[in-house]
């Protein structure tokens, strides 16, 4: 195993977040999509409830979530131009693989905390965005007003406590922007 650190730790301090504008094809294949999302079930989880739902979207669901985009900007900016309106519309086509994270707090025992349930949701991207950088493949993370929206809920059949957390975008690298300098542990740690 002490040969493994070395690996894990150059893979967590190399990935970085891609813009889905930035990703393009080809994007993992029907295989590697299994294993990408096989890795969010290594994530923490008390209870064993799996709190957390990944929804991959289609061609055609990315339509309808480009119609859900537009449609959520006409109404939070009713003189949004045409142009904007399709540009909106076209954040949901970019990437080759997109997912949607999705917490389900109503699962499992109640007396487990939301925070946990939250949690191990996060720890479950993070598994599917190392994943994909293991593989070569660059992933961004991206929400915005419309992911809260009820439109959405509705459009995931989502229900009671189910949130949409983020949208998960994976595929090549087209274009590289330079990476941002991490903190130093000092930063963010301290001895009590």
């Amino acid at each position: 195993m002490e040969d493994i650190v070395p690996l894990v730790s150059e893979l967590m301090r190399t990935r970085h977040h891609i813009s889905p504008k930035r990703l393009g094809g080809p994007g993992p294949t029907e295989e590697q999509k299994k294993i990408i999302l096989e890795a969010a079930g290594t994530a923490p989880d008390h209870g064993l409830v799996t709190p957390w739902h990944f929804y991959e979207i289609s061609d055609a669901g990315r339509v309808l979530l480009g119609r859900v985009f537009s449609h959520n900007l006409k109404e939070r900016d009713p003189g949004a131009t045409p142009e904007q309106l399709d540009e909106a519309h076209g954040k949901a086509l970019r990437g080759p693989y997109l997912l949607l994270a999705v917490a389900k707090y109503g699962t499992g025992d109640n007396k487990i905390p939301r925070n946990e349930k939250l949690i191990s949701a996060g720890c479950a991207v993070q598994n599917i965005i190392l994943t994909a950088h293991a593989m070569g493949f660059g992933a961004g993370l991206s929400s915005g007003h419309a992911l809260y929206s009820s439109e959405m809920k509705k459009l995931f059949k989502l229900e009671g406590d189910d949130e949409p957390l983020v949208f998960i975008t994976i595929g090549t690298v087209i274009k590289h922007k330079d990476g941002r300098v991490r903190p130093a542990y000092t930063d963010y740690s301290s001895i009590f």
